[in-house]
């Protein structure tokens, strides 16, 4: 289950970059009840998502050419230098190179050999996201790829990530999690394959929701789209794929209620 006690290769932050971040903070803010806070005027428009003076996301303009609007997760690494050369040797590319943000930690962005993007985050003294799994926050990230295997033996290479395959509707599926403890406990995300009408491999973050259907509803009345309805997966729970108005991918998840 994702947590905020960040270890190698948690995911420890997102963000969203948007060409409009007023109209996507509203949007954001309508959906989950997010407010957004500047991080002042040095940050170039760059603030953060909060959720009862948490902050459980953050926000900022688009920074690089032809860039689309899209959601980033970053994983932790504690030593960014090393993990930006284990990308390139693996056959992944830098899409920024480490650097330091104002002593609050370093960050560096990359594309795995697949062509999905990422990006790492070492801390400082932000340490990463202030809640998740909770109504509104973090709970899930998911990555789909054309070739499974090779995306897990990638970033195991850089994070020591261990997967385990379950059967799910019409394919394999495997979970993800961190090197460290009990597997079911330290698990965070899942990878899949790429499906009918996905064209580009990326990292899909999920919110958990107290109610999927109803968030559906809102994403619809602020301009969103709904990509795939909200559907019941068994054993994990109802489950739908949205965008916002600029085209960013993100999926709800009202998890079935756990067992014991």
């Amino acid at each position: 289950m994702l947590g905020t006690d960040f270890r190698t290769g948690s995911p420890n932050w997102i963000d969203l970059g948007s060409p409009d971040t007023t109209r996507a903070a509203a949007f954001y803010g309508a959906v989950f009840g997010w407010q957004f806070a500047s991080a002042g005027p040095e940050a170039g428009g760059y603030g953060f998502f909060q959720l009862g003076g948490k902050t459980v996301g953050a926000l900022g303009p688009l920074s690089e050419d032809g860039a689309k609007s899209a959601w980033t997760t970053y994983f932790q690494s504690d030593d960014i230098q090393s993990t930006a050369r284990d990308v390139v040797a693996a056959g992944g590319a830098v899409r920024a190179e480490p650097m330091d943000v104002m002593g609050e930690g370093w960050l560096a962005q990359f594309t795995d050999p697949q062509g999905a993007q990422f990006a790492v985050w070492q801390p400082g003294k932000t340490k990463g996201l202030e809640k998740t799994s909770e109504d509104n926050t973090l709970v899930w990230t998911e990555l789909h790829v054309p070739d499974p295997v090779r995306a897990i033996d990638f970033y195991n290479g850089l994070f020591g990530w261990r997967s385990e395959e379950m059967q799910a509707p019409g394919m394999v599926y495997r979970v993800l999690s961190i090197k460290d403890g009990e597997q079911r406990e330290a698990s965070f995300g899942g990878v899949a394959a790429l499906q009918e009408g996905q064209r580009d491999p990326s990292w899909v973050p999920y919110f958990a929701v107290a109610d999927a259907d109803v968030i559906v509803t809102k994403v619809q009345e602020n301009d969103g789209s709904v990509l795939m309805p909200a559907a019941d997966v068994p054993d994990v729970g109802r489950i739908a794929w949205l965008a916002d108005p600029y085209g960013a991918v993100f999926a709800v998840l009202k998890p079935n209620p756990r067992q014991g």
